[in-house]
């Protein structure tokens, strides 16, 4: 028996929600993890949700901007959410579930983008990111860290040279900066340290995207992507990770589709 969890940014899932249907349908993942649902927690779809198979849901959602939400095939308990710089975003909602190795904590980001200019002092979005990027840093630190946790969301970090389309060309684009992509990086490793699920079983010489610009005219002709959504886990979770994959045909699933499209990672259950 294999159990398989998803995340995608849905860019809007009241205006999308016949794509997340569609996705579900197709690939059933059992855990699916969604970010910037631009809703608040009361006009999220739920009973569309419940109805196709996903009763259990953990939404923390704020009108119009940012929210995110997973829903699950299995029973979620402990659901909470957690602030970030002193600034009121819905950008996390954690929630406890056993796939049938025990209990594991799936925490649910989405991590400022961050704005156009990547310097701290002229731009607040930049230093809001960086900023949330060392809280995570100082909490991940903590005991209760060492075992039993999955993260998974919209980082809005392409860490590797080749989570990009060109390196040298992004070292100036936010997402790729070398101060974005050092901090993401020492926080895979520091703290009790994390497994990169998608890279576990896609190695680093492999281009890999799971974003592509809305500006592009044929994002796939052009295929100037980013790898920005990310499945993370302690290590006696991804012990039991047997296979990952970015579901890159979903860009092209609407004409309306998101710019990001779902990261899905199986595990071994008992």
């Amino acid at each position: 028996m294999t159990v398989s969890v998803a995340t995608w940014n849905i860019n809007s899932v009241r205006l999308r929600l016949a794509l997340v249907l569609d996705f579900l349908a197709r690939y059933r993942p059992d855990v699916l993890m969604l970010q910037e649902i631009k809703c608040t927690n009361d006009q999220f779809p739920r009973a569309a949700l419940a109805a196709a198979g996903y009763p259990h849901q953990a939404v923390h959602g704020q009108k119009g901007y940012h929210g995110v939400a997973t829903i699950s095939r299995f029973p979620l308990t402990d659901i909470s959410s957690r602030g970030f710089c002193d600034i009121p975003d819905s950008r996390h909602v954690s929630a406890l579930l056993d796939f049938g190795r025990g209990p594991v904590t799936f925490h649910n980001f989405y991590i400022p983008s961050g704005g156009d200019a990547p310097d701290p002092a002229i731009n607040r979005k930049f230093k809001h990111k960086l900023d949330f990027l060392g809280e995570l840093r100082t909490w991940f630190t903590e005991p209760v860290f060492q075992r039993g946790h999955l993260i998974a969301g919209d980082f809005n970090i392409a860490p590797h040279e080749n989570d990009v389309w060109s390196h040298k060309q992004l070292l100036d684009v936010v997402s790729h900066t070398p101060i974005e992509t050092e901090t993401l990086n020492a926080i895979l490793a520091g703290g009790h340290g994390w497994t990169d699920l998608v890279r576990k079983h896609v190695p680093h010489e492999t281009k890999l995207y799971s974003w592509w610009s809305y500006r592009a005219r044929d994002w796939e002709l052009s295929d100037r992507g980013r790898r920005l959504d990310h499945i993370w886990s302690t290590a006696d979770v991804a012990e039991h990770s047997t296979a990952a994959e970015i579901v890159r045909p979903a860009r092209g699933w609407s004409e309306k589709p998101s710019d990001h499209v779902p990261v899905i990672v199986r595990f071994a259950a008992v």
